[in-house]
């Protein structure tokens, strides 16, 4: 089955006529679906709202951002000194997408979204580059093909769709399971390589409760109706991980499937992920205190964090914890006296980090002389 042709000829029909076998029910803040052309409403398919989990100021990459409803909104909320780009590989979706752009800013009153045309696995290649290439340099040889592959390899070199760490936020609504399975580890690869270091992804997508079999997979429609190409739950979260993802959470959670075939569960999920668990390890003799409600938590580093005890982190460590996601969960504990860098000093990360440690330096004293024997 060639999935990228099923999936292209099926949205482009969507794309020119409402398709409601392709959607779940979504509810989304009314206040910014004022300015959206009513045919961009109609020929949305998703199945959650990633947007809300964006902020002002931020520059946005949705993936597979069809006829635009998802980055219409985003250029709402991040204002006029943010920005959204939205990356699709079907032209009639983009040409939607592009038409709506100047009748959104007209109403908003400032322009800060664009649309290109690409894989989202390989946000690297330009598509509509390639075009304009193949339409300079028909390709009627071997020696024709061999050009244009160092063509294309120069456009993602060179003239990247998106470029390195440069992205905010990755959001996605309904469109990861439509990749092929051989192309999803290069998709999340990819999702890691364009986001800045402290971005975050927050995608929207079908996950199953079972792993989808062979003869479910080669069934074009499911591919396409965004069944039979769905991650499994855990296998989706371990993606990410391998991907290099941490703090990931699995913020909504449908109890309802929104199809079941052959007994598989099919749902709509949430997920939030972030970037930037990279870099040295250097002690500066900081802890941190889980607050609870667990006995103890397993970060992805493998670090255990007791329930009310100071566990030593080394500084990576330390500033992690007290970002998202974090830092609703911890009490940070600074030293009495910063510690200055030294490489030297060997991290006691993962064991108890005794109070004497972090008051280090500084004279045991008494506040008030009647408590105790100050004499």
């Amino acid at each position: 089955m060639d999935v990228q042709s099923s999936v292209q000829d099926r949205y482009g029909d969507g794309a020119n006529a409402c398709e409601s076998s392709l959607c779940c029910a979504v509810s989304y803040d009314p206040k910014y679906l004022k300015v959206i052309p009513q045919e961009v409403i109609e020929r949305d398919y998703g199945c959650g709202d990633p947007s809300q989990y964006l902020r002002e100021g931020e520059t946005v990459l949705d993936l597979g951002s069809g006829g635009g409803k998802i980055c219409f909104i985003a250029s709402q909320i991040v204002g006029e000194t943010g920005k959204v780009i939205g990356v699709d590989m079907t032209p009639d979706m983009l040409k939607l997408a592009r038409d709506s752009a100047p009748k959104v800013a007209n109403e908003i009153g400032y322009s800060n979204v664009s649309f290109v045309r690409g894989h989202i696995e390989d946000l690297k290649t330009d598509l509509d580059l390639v075009d304009k290439f193949l339409a300079e340099h028909p390709v009627s040889s071997v020696g024709d093909y061999e050009e244009l592959t160092r063509e294309i390899s120069r456009i993602g070199s060179e003239q990247p769709l998106i470029e390195d760490d440069s992205v905010d936020v990755i959001v996605s609504n309904c469109v990861l399971n439509l990749v092929s399975d051989v192309d999803k580890e290069q998709l999340f690869d990819e999702m890691y390589r364009v986001l800045k270091v402290g971005g975050r992804i927050a995608v929207s997508d079908i996950v199953s409760d079972e792993v989808s079999p062979e003869h479910l997979k080669k069934d074009s429609k499911l591919w396409s109706g965004c069944i039979s190409g769905a991650l499994q739950e855990a296998e989706f979260v371990k993606m990410l991980e391998d991907a290099g993802f941490h703090g990931i959470v699995v913020d909504n959670y449908e109890s309802e499937p929104w199809q079941i075939v052959e007994g598989i569960e099919y749902r709509s999920v949430t997920i939030v992920a972030y970037k930037g668990k990279e870099g040295p390890c250097i002690e500066k003799n900081q802890a941190v205190i889980y607050k609870g409600p667990w006995l103890q938590v397993v970060d992805d580093d493998g670090h255990v964090f007791c329930r009310g005890e100071r566990m030593a982190v080394c500084e990576k460590t330390f500033n992690l914890m007290n970002s998202e996601p974090y830092k609703e969960e911890i009490i940070p504990v600074e030293p009495a006296i910063a510690v200055e860098t030294n490489e030297d000093m060997v991290c006691g990360e993962g064991a108890l980090r005794h109070p004497q440690e972090t008051k280090k330096g500084i004279k045991p004293i008494t506040t008030d002389a009647n408590q105790g024997n100050c004499c």
